[in-house]
């Protein structure tokens, strides 16, 4: 973990209500099976922290009706945060909404989110069972890629998603989250096909749906990647 990456994680915890921590045995020994203890300020007594969908729901809260960049004056109607399993042991992550998901508020419901689900489908799963987030949660005018402003402000986000699932495989669906993720300016054709660490997950990059249904062709490359997740899971095991 990086200095970035643990200002970040304790920043999520503060807001969570942690005010601080111990090597007392006894003391860690109460939270067994969960991320981190909760002392809330003012209490003398020990509280676990909240289970993966209500932390998630405190992440969304703490997004709001979020203004903290440009998008939310150029043309956006609401946040789309992320949907699925909250214990996932699989992730997707795109680049940012379209129109459809500005108007349902989800991810992936338009003719790419159709066959991310049959994708899904094709390595034993349902939609249900995994998580789908972007990097950014406002639709950029136009479908345009987001900017680097954009994706700084708002990434912090998604890492607290990733942090509070803890899925074993994340999905990088396309060049622009695959960059994102990992820091490169590599294109997708050179980044697919391997395997990185990310984050305590193994990240696999593949080529977005939305490129699919231009290029049928490359279906079978999305295949040979899915079916490297579909090992991972297995090697991994289930929870």
């Amino acid at each position: 973990m990086n200095r970035d990456q643990l200002t970040e994680h304790l920043r999520f915890a503060k807001e969570l209500g942690v005010v601080g921590v111990s090597r007392d045995p006894a003391w860690r020994a109460q939270g067994v099976g969960s991320r981190w203890q909760i002392v809330p300020a003012g209490t003398q007594h020990l509280q676990t922290t909240p289970d993966p969908a209500s932390a998630l729901a405190l992440i969304r809260t703490d997004i709001g009706d979020c203004t903290r960049c440009k998008l939310h004056r150029l043309g956006r109607r609401q946040i789309v945060f992320g949907v699925g399993n909250p214990e996932a042991d699989l992730m997707f992550v795109g680049e940012a909404p379209g129109r459809d998901e500005d108007e349902q508020g989800m991810p992936f419901v338009g003719r790419a989110g159709q066959l991310l689900t049959k994708i899904i489908e094709a390595i034993g799963l349902k939609r249900e069972d995994v998580y789908i987030a972007n990097v950014i949660k406002c639709r950029p005018p136009e479908n345009r890629n987001p900017e680097p402003d954009e994706v700084e402000t708002c990434e912090p986000f998604l890492f607290q998603q990733i942090d509070t699932i803890k899925p074993k495989v994340i999905v990088a669906l396309g060049t622009f989250a695959a960059r994102a993720l990992l820091r490169t300016l590599d294109p997708i054709s050179r980044l697919r096909g391997r395997v990185y660490d990310y984050r305590g997950a193994k990240l696999i990059p593949t080529f977005h749906p939305a490129y699919l249904l231009r290029n049928p062709s490359s279906k079978r490359e999305v295949w040979d990647d899915m079916k490297r997740v579909r090992d991972l899971l297995k090697l991994e095991g289930k929870r």
